[in-house]
């Protein structure tokens, strides 16, 4: 089985928890509380891959230059996106429109979590593996959140769950194009994409999920959501 097959198959989750993230909130969102427990997991699963898979391999690599770069890219990247897109969200309506920055968000978002699954099978199967059930967890909190917000703008709930289950096929092109590109990519270039894409995922952690998850009053067991998500990981990571 070569790479881009591996990166098809591994795909595969994802998209099929945007297809069930965006169903559910289309026709039975969850409330608040469950929302939140959502996000502290997701995120927990995600800087458990991060701590456990991603920034271990940058140190591997052993570039740290080029990770530098890659990483502070990403950065400015995923923060010059937040800034347009709350520009273009405050200067459009808020009920009948499209909100085009969370669209564009959430499209980079699910394009650069398919390039890392596509890294994954560049970098091994462990890698491919952790990284694939840490992206999977976070894009259904991300169908369910872009699902809940387009219903939010007006759009019926058949609409919106097709709309965020379309973006869903993002994440397959990000990660059939870095399983083709970086195959034989050099170690440089692979710290570059690595570092980028953790930037990426560290921005989606701090500034999305955890914002957006304490939003509601904190409690003992959302808290604790958090570090099973991180404990999932980094148990499956030792496997």
């Amino acid at each position: 089985m070569n790479l881009v097959t591996q990166s098809l198959f591994l795909v595969g989750f994802p998209m099929a928890a945007a297809v069930l993230g965006s169903i559910i909130a289309a026709f039975k969102p969850p409330g608040p509380q469950l929302s939140s427990a959502i996000q502290h997991f997701a995120a927990g699963v995600v800087l458990a891959a991060l701590a456990g898979e991603v920034l271990p391999e940058l140190r591997a690599e052993g570039n740290l230059g080029f990770a530098a770069a890659g990483f502070a890219g990403g950065a400015g990247v995923m923060l010059a996106l937040g800034a347009l897109g709350r520009k273009i969200d405050r200067a459009s309506p808020v009920t009948g429109s499209l909100p085009a920055g969370l669209l564009v968000a959430v499209g980079i978002d699910l394009l650069l979590d398919g390039l890392l699954v596509g890294l994954g099978t560049v970098l091994g199967a462990r890698q491919a593996l952790i990284l694939t059930i840490a992206l999977t967890i976070e894009i259904l909190f991300l169908a369910l959140s872009l699902t809940v917000g387009l219903k939010g703008r007006g759009l019926s709930g058949v609409r919106a769950g097709s709309m965020s289950s379309a973006l869903g096929l993002l994440t397959a092109a990000g990660a059939v194009g870095g399983a083709f590109f970086l195959g034989g990519a050099s170690g440089e270039v692979l710290a570059v994409v690595l570092a980028f894409g953790a930037a990426a995922l560290l921005y989606l952690t701090v500034e999305e999920l955890l914002t957006e998850a304490h939003e509601q009053e904190e409690t003992v067991l959302l808290g604790a959501m958090f570090f099973l998500g991180f404990l999932v990981i980094y148990v499956l990571g030792a496997l």
